[in-house]
């Protein structure tokens, strides 16, 4: 296989680990479209956050492998049950369908973006907010920590005004600057608030995972 890149040495590399990754193999035989589909299972196994019935909104939500994981966890007797619940899906970047998901494309910093969202769900609370979202990276660690937190904010700040003061909110945070203040501000939201790195996250990448759960009752606005 030929790789035309300036770095063909370390795309070759990446390319290599991908092919052999335990999780892409997995996905490919279960029929999700990227391996992220297992750290948000390994997330719910852990916190018991999805269930038949609720409305789920998934933030961030290209390619897809996120809503095709709520999509089984809400069907009605097994993963290929009919849907019990509503999913709403939402990126900046075009998604391919899937069954019984809303896609929402536009972009979650604006306005007219987030009053789209909340016309979907029509007056309804979510129980469960996921959100994958993040930032084209800049390389600058203070414009990068900046561009992160004010995803997770926008992600907070929507939980608190449409999400039920019971349900639960999953974010991808990155170790660095904007680490202590993001989990400062989600004990400040949340009555648990749990840091998991799932193994299906690379060992290399610095992401992790901020689950809060129940809204303090200062924090609901909705």
């Amino acid at each position: 296989m030929k790789v035309k890149t300036q770095s063909k040495k370390v795309n070759k590399a990446w390319l290599n680990d991908h092919v052999r990754d335990t999780y892409v193999k997995l996905a490919q035989k279960e029929g999700y479209r990227a391996r992220a589909a297992y750290k948000l299972k390994e997330i719910d196994e852990q916190m018991g956050l999805i269930r038949p019935g609720q409305t789920v909104v998934d933030l961030g939500s290209t390619p897809g492998a996120w809503s095709q994981y709520v999509r089984r966890r809400l069907a009605e007797g097994g993963s290929a049950g009919a849907l019990s619940g509503r999913i709403i899906a939402l990126d900046i970047l075009p998604m391919v369908p899937v069954e019984g998901v809303l896609f929402l494309q536009g972009d979650f910093r604006e306005p007219e973006m987030l009053e789209r969202l909340e016309q979907a769900l029509e007056g309804q609370l979510a129980d469960v907010v996921v959100s994958d979202m993040a930032p084209n990276l800049s390389g600058i660690a203070d414009t990068d920590a900046a561009r992160i937190a004010h995803l997770v904010e926008l992600a907070v700040d929507f939980a608190r005004h449409h999400m039920k003061p019971e349900g639960a909110l999953v974010v991808k945070l990155f170790d660095g600057g904007a680490h202590a203040p993001i989990l400062q501000l989600f004990k400040q939201t949340f009555t648990l608030v749990k840091q998991i790195k799932p193994k299906a996250s690379r060992d290399k990448s610095s992401e992790v995972f901020l689950v809060g759960r129940g809204l303090k009752p200062a924090a609901v606005t909705g």
